[in-house]
């Protein structure tokens, strides 16, 4: 008999959508750091967001202590899926690029029953997935003038889909099998985000120019630390301990959506019919695969 999930005085469904709301932050700052080399900014930004885990663990750094094998997991996280989307944006073109690596709400849903015993996709999951995956492309191509300056959008094969694909899968497959290793304090996401923040910065000084930053750059690196690739972490994790994997991955599809709506908004441009139809499409999906009779 499959034991009963832990019971937590926070909804699962608003933990992941905290989670959500900050990763729709990522892309406005990033627009504004776009000058700092990637390895660069997502090594400083690991350093900070390693830092929401300390008032978390009540600032024992032996809570961050986790198997190696679960840590292992935790840097194929963090640090496989920004280094392989790293590497697909220099060699895709970045609209089509970041649609591939929006396959990993998808890769989640779909995976689901694959790593989590006792799991089951009916036709509601099937097409909760792909209304959101649609709402996705419809949100990234509705806003793609936005984001890239209003060039062009070619199609066309490009090798540097393989690493946005391999990213995808990481993250859909990590988000997975952390509900398989030994259960782990939410706080060990600390160690996750440094020891990958390291390796970040590794990467920056073999891969990359050197950089200087000024003190506004410091300070949208420290929001970004502190929010997307900080605490949004951490909210991702509670959620996926108390939650449904497969309800949580049909809300991330909110996250382009949310990323697209913020770059519209700060850049003073009006709302278009894609991001309304994205919209609709995303919550339809997501609707479609919470209905309690499908569990």
């Amino acid at each position: 008999m499959k034991p009963a999930a832990p019971t937590s005085p926070t909804s699962p469904t608003l933990l992941a959508l905290g989670a959500i709301a900050l990763w729709g932050t990522l892309a406005t700052l990033g627009v504004s750091l776009s000058h700092v080399p990637p390895f660069l900014l997502t090594g400083l930004a690991l350093m900070v967001g390693s830092l929401v885990a300390l008032p978390l663990s009540g600032f024992q750094l032996r809570l961050w202590r986790v198997p190696l094998p679960t840590l292992a997991l935790g840097i194929y996280g963090l640090f496989g899926f920004h280094f392989l989307l790293f590497v697909a944006l220099r060699h895709a073109p970045p609209v089509q690029a970041n649609l591939v690596n929006y396959l990993w709400p998808l890769f989640m849903v779909v995976l689901a029953p694959v790593f989590l015993e006792g799991l089951t996709l009916r036709l509601g999951h099937w097409l909760g997935a792909l209304l959101g995956f649609a709402g996705a492309a419809v949100a990234i191509l509705g806003g793609a003038d936005v984001a890239i300056q209003g060039a062009p959008i070619a199609w066309g094969w490009s090798w540097g889909y393989v690493p946005a694909l391999g990213s995808a899968f990481i993250w859909a497959s990590y988000s997975l099998l952390t509900k398989l290793v030994p259960a782990f304090p939410t706080a060990a996401i600390g160690g996750f985000a440094l020891v990958s923040g390291l390796l970040s910065l590794l990467c920056h000084g073999l891969m990359e120019p050197s950089a200087s930053l000024t003190l506004q750059d410091g300070l949208l690196i420290l929001a970004m630390g502190l929010g997307p690739m900080g605490a949004a972490f951490f909210l991702w994790d509670r959620a996926l301990k108390v939650g449904d994997a497969r309800q949580i991955g049909l809300l991330s599809y909110l996250t382009p959506l949310a990323s697209t709506v913020l770059l519209i908004v700060v850049s003073g441009r009006a709302l278009t019919w894609p991001i309304s139809l994205a919209g609709v499409l995303i919550i339809g999906g997501a609707w479609l695969g919470s209905d309690k009779k499908q569990a």
